[in-house]
């Protein structure tokens, strides 16, 4: 077993999480990443309501007596969703592990803390985690250039993002963004990292709730195949590339550039769930990091979990064996 400050803090046997994806991050994928072993993740704001976050407590409650967490995300938006009512929720059902994301999570994560409450916040930047480490988080989770979902707009990539966690911060951090295997996993360790966070690999398990076409899409898929949308609106997302996407890129190439409106009824979120219900990849938006050129199965959660743990284990005991040992003099 590979124990690190991650599996201490959370309680859990092998230095995974399952990070929180819209759509994606429902009790039955939740309940068997915790089952293997690892930290399952329930995504807040896949849910229309607090009432429905109790309801998905409860539902993975029921399929593990593991630890499992909720992620809330941070959204730019007219109208923002119940935040303290999710998180508040939550908590009231028991869950004492959060991920955090987005802009301006201090007071959210004050009140986390408040409740007794681990909080693992994720960001792009070495500036926000040392905010975030102001703010009183756990640790954190350093998400790099390669991530699906929303990067930032700096493009650091992971090598040099996680080895400057490792100059700059005072807490675990965990690595973000590429991993898919044991060999990720032992290169996190080896920039500082106590753990990894995956999105992209876990979608593409047995137990994730995405249509089966979506899964095969993914294992059939190269690094090559995502894309940056949203570049020109410096609200960068790193999605899959497909005739949707490429229609967006195209719009916002333009000269005199793109608004929102001019792209709102293609990214439209509706569009994107309804992709991993109908498995057509094409249908609208979602969201794929580079690790899907290194996806070559679609496992169960415990294989998977199993498996990367074993493979780290081996790249840790070949990179010993790098080490010459003096001959005595």
């Amino acid at each position: 077993m590979i124990q690190t400050d991650l599996t201490k803090l959370l309680g859990i046997q092998v230095p995974l999480v399952q990070g929180g994806m819209q759509w994606v991050g429902l009790p039955p994928l939740v309940a068997a990443v915790s089952n293997a072993g690892a930290l399952g993740v329930l995504t807040a704001l896949t849910q229309p309501n607090p009432d429905a976050l109790r309801t998905a407590i409860r539902e993975t409650y029921k399929l593990t007596s593991k630890p499992f967490g909720v992620n809330i995300t941070l959204l730019p938006s007219i109208n923002p969703p119940d935040y303290a009512g999710y998180a508040r929720a939550a908590v009231e059902e028991g869950v004492r592990i959060f991920e955090t994301a987005g802009n301006n999570p201090g007071s959210l994560i004050q009140y986390l803390k408040g409740q007794g409450c681990v909080v693992i916040h994720k960001c792009t930047t070495i500036r926000h985690a040392k905010s975030a480490v102001k703010a009183g988080v756990d640790c954190l989770s350093i998400d790099g250039f390669e991530c699906a979902g929303h990067p930032g707009e700096e493009d650091i990539g992971g090598l040099v993002l996680l080895a400057r966690a490792a100059q700059e911060l005072n807490v675990p951090y965990i690595a973000s963004g590429g991993i898919a295997d044991g060999r990720g996993l032992a290169a996190a360790f080896a920039l500082g990292a106590c753990g990894a966070n995956m999105g992209t690999r876990f979608m593409c398990t047995v137990e994730s709730p995405i249509h089966q076409n979506i899964k095969d899409k993914i294992v059939a898929s190269s690094e090559q195949d995502t894309v940056h949308i949203f570049r020109t609106l410096h609200n960068t997302a790193r999605v899959f590339k497909n005739a949707v996407s490429k229609q967006v890129v195209e719009i916002e190439r333009r000269p005199g550039g793109a608004k929102f409106e001019d792209v709102r009824e293609l990214v439209a979120g509706a569009r994107g769930k309804k992709v991993y219900e109908n498995g057509d990849p094409d249908y609208g938006i979602w969201s794929a990091g580079v690790s899907v050129g290194l996806i070559k199965d679609c496992p169960t959660c415990a294989v998977l979990v199993s498996r990367i743990e074993r493979e780290a284990e081996e790249v840790i005991d070949g990179l010993a064996k790098l080490k010459a040992v003096k001959a005595k003099l």
